[in-house]
């Protein structure tokens, strides 16, 4: 018998929490005080979840999300800074020991979104999404 877990790919949409979860876990993991060009970090992304399709703006998107949750939280706009470079747009992630516990919390929340989403999906009595 065939693969029944055949699936197409799940195209990345912006606002969506499972996007912005697999974008913050990769933008934990960006070396701090160095701009990276955001080409890279949606090719990383693509080549990470090969289910999974990050088109630049989206990705872009997800980081201006999280700069501006930055500035609510510090009220300052050092912490994420997405910026035009000669090369494309770039984010730099600052380089202090705020920022390690600051992610944590953006993706354990956002994590929660995804799953509060998932049981409502769970709850519904047809799959058209009627209750």
């Amino acid at each position: 018998m065939p693969d029944v877990h055949i699936q197409p790919p799940t195209v990345a949409e912006s606002g969506d929490p499972f996007t912005a979860l697999r974008v913050i876990d990769l933008v934990a993991r960006l070396p701090r005080g160095v701009p990276v060009n955001t080409s890279v970090i949606v090719d990383h992304l693509n080549a990470t979840h090969l289910d999974w399709l990050f088109s630049e703006r989206v990705v872009v998107d997800a980081l201006l999300q999280l700069a501006a949750n930055w500035a609510a939280d510090y009220r300052s706009t050092g912490g994420i800074v997405v910026e035009d470079g000669p090369t494309g747009a770039t984010v730099t992630v600052e380089d202090s020991t705020r920022v390690d516990p600051w992610i944590v919390r953006q993706a354990q929340r956002t994590a929660a979104e995804c799953r509060e989403l998932l049981l409502d999906f769970s709850r519904r009595d047809r799959t058209t999404g009627s209750d």
